[in-house]
């Protein structure tokens, strides 16, 4: 098996609630605040975005669902070629028990 690569987010997650809670009060500008905390402004709307699907269920996907879809798909792609190689040898074996001696 492959070696499994862990890149840490650029921004810890409880920083992340906490700057979208701290924007939705709405003392300034998202752009402003954004700006005092060293964030880009669509970094910080794409984390509101996200923390408002996360909160509403809406019909996008959730945080958790979209890194359960990420696994998952890595997971199939690491499995179909393992499926393909038993496959494989299943027909050649199989082949070989039938071929007279």
């Amino acid at each position: 098996m492959g070696r499994k690569c862990f890149v840490p987010a650029a921004h810890p997650i409880e920083f992340r609630q906490r700057a979208v809670e701290l924007a939705r009060k709405g003392d300034k500008p998202v752009s402003v605040f954004a700006e005092d905390r060293s964030i880009s402004d669509s970094c910080l709307r794409s984390w509101m975005r996200q923390a408002d699907t996360d909160d509403n269920g809406a019909a996008k996907l959730t945080s958790v669902e979209k890194k359960e879809l990420s696994d998952l798909r890595r997971r199939t792609r690491q499995l179909e070629p393992e499926n393909e190689i038993l496959k494989r040898a299943t027909a050649y074996f199989s082949q070989e028990s039938v071929l007279p001696k």
